[in-house]
C-alpha cells in the first residue's frame, strides 16, 4: 500500500481511503514510518466519513487501519497551505513526500 500512495504522491493524485468510520477522499502529502514502526499517511482530508466529525482537515492515518485503497484519477494542484515537509509524526523514515 505505501507504493501506491508514493505514486499518489508523486503524481498528485487524490486516492480513496477506507478507515473508520467510513470512506474518506485525501490529498496525499507524505507517507512514512513512525517511531514505534508504524507506517502512516499525512493527508488534507476534502470529503468523506470523520470520527472527530472535521470532514476537511489534516489528519494522519495508520495504514494498517485502512481497508481499501484506491487512486482516483482526480489531480490536486500541490502542498496545502499549512503542509510541513519532514513530517514529525514520521520519525522512523519518510518514504515519499511532496
Amino acid at each position: 500500500m505505501t507504493s501506491l500512495m508514493a505514486e499518489a504522491i508523486r503524481k498528485r493524485r487524490l486516492i480513496s481511503i477506507s478507515y473508520s468510520p467510513g470512506q474518506r477522499l485525501v490529498e496525499p502529502h507524505a507517507v512514512g514510518i513512525s517511531k514505534d514502526g508504524k507506517a502512516l499517511l499525512r493527508a488534507y482530508q476534502v470529503s468523506g466519513a470523520s470520527a472527530s466529525s472535521e470532514h476537511e482537515h489534516w489528519k494522519i492515518f495508520r495504514i494498517d487501519r485502512m481497508g481499501s485503497v484506491e487512486m482516483s484519477g482526480d489531480t490536486f494542484s500541490g502542498p496545502r497551505h499549512g503542509y510541513r515537509r519532514g513530517d514529525s509524526a514520521m520519525k522512523g523514515g519518510i518514504i515519499a513526500e511532496l
